[in-house]
């Protein structure tokens, strides 16, 4: 009975093995907002990720998050490093691409919970009420991704952390720009 029994678990588990390796061997995350504001005001909020945590939607997640920047202040060849808690991990990213003000693309590895190389990437999409801003991330299935999306939808969970992302994008982009003083008019002059 006891060999009968195992020889069952063994399929079953075999039947689940077979299936996570049935899965996609990549995937597509992509999530879109509307801001009410021109591509060139968005752009510098993407291209500079000293600007990110601004409006990342992991940085409220960890607060005491380590991070380190590398390279320039913004556009290709700056690089993003960080170490937190389970809930965000630890990894780096690098912008790979920048052509203002319509496109940003990063490369982006995960160090922790898992392994992971993806892309990134941010398009900005003039339109008549301001800025189409698409956030997308493409990269491959690992069999233990393959796995775990068995029991958790990688779009849902990933997707909700994009739509946060995005609100909060848009609360920063939408601000009005601060006014000028007559200080600071007085200041310019001065400088020129």
């Amino acid at each position: 009975m006891i060999k009968k029994i195992a020889i069952v678990v063994a399929i079953i588990f075999a039947s689940f093995l077979g299936y996570a390796a049935s899965m996609p061997d990549t995937f597509r995350i992509e999530r879109s907002a509307i801001v009410n504001a021109p591509p060139a005001k968005v752009f510098p909020y993407l291209n500079s990720l000293r600007d990110f945590g601004a409006w990342s939607p992991w940085e409220k997640k960890d607060p005491n998050m380590k991070r380190t920047f590398r390279g320039p202040e913004s556009g290709k060849g700056a690089a993003y490093e960080w170490d937190g808690n389970d809930d965000v991990g630890a990894g780096r990213m690098e912008i790979t691409n920048s052509t203002e003000p319509t496109n940003v693309a990063m490369s982006l590895d995960f160090v922790r919970p898992f392994k992971g190389h993806n892309t990134v990437e941010f398009n900005l999409i003039p339109k008549k009420e301001g800025t189409e801003v698409v956030w997308t991330m493409e990269g491959h299935n690992e069999f233990m991704c393959k796995i775990m999306q068995i029991f958790v939808n990688a779009d849902e969970m990933c997707g909700k952390d994009f739509d946060a992302g995005l609100a909060n994008l848009k609360s920063l982009a939408e601000q009005p720009a601060p006014a000028k003083t007559a200080a600071s008019v007085s200041q310019q002059t001065v400088s020129h």
